[in-house]
């Protein structure tokens, strides 16, 4: 695993183009998804202050919260637009229902 010092110079040398997707849902939807973003639990845990720099480089320039559904998932989103609960009920129905689909094939 890298070190904090390595994850933060990595999300800070991310190209922009690589979190134009993240903003562009943010700007619209005011949350997104992890298949969404180029970031994972691990750079939230460690450097989200970096993310938010990164984003705002990118052109988001809005409040910004994360929160993540027992491990399994994680959102990030604008807390001016969304609860954090509504959030939550959210990705817990987008967990379950990723969940259902591959025993249901």
């Amino acid at each position: 695993m890298l070190d904090v010092l390595q994850l933060k110079h990595s999300v800070n040398r991310m190209p922009l183009e690589k979190v134009r997707v993240t903003v562009n849902e943010l700007q619209l939807e005011g949350i997104v998804t992890e298949g969404k973003t180029p970031f994972n639990r691990v750079h939230f845990n460690t450097c989200f202050a970096e993310i938010e720099a990164l984003l705002q480089r990118a052109g988001y320039h809005r409040q910004l919260d994360v929160v993540g559904y027992q491990g399994l998932a994680y959102a990030m989103f604008d807390p001016t637009r969304w609860e954090a609960v509504e959030v939550l009920r959210w990705l817990k129905e987008f967990t379950e229902e990723a969940q259902r689909r591959p025993a249901a094939q």
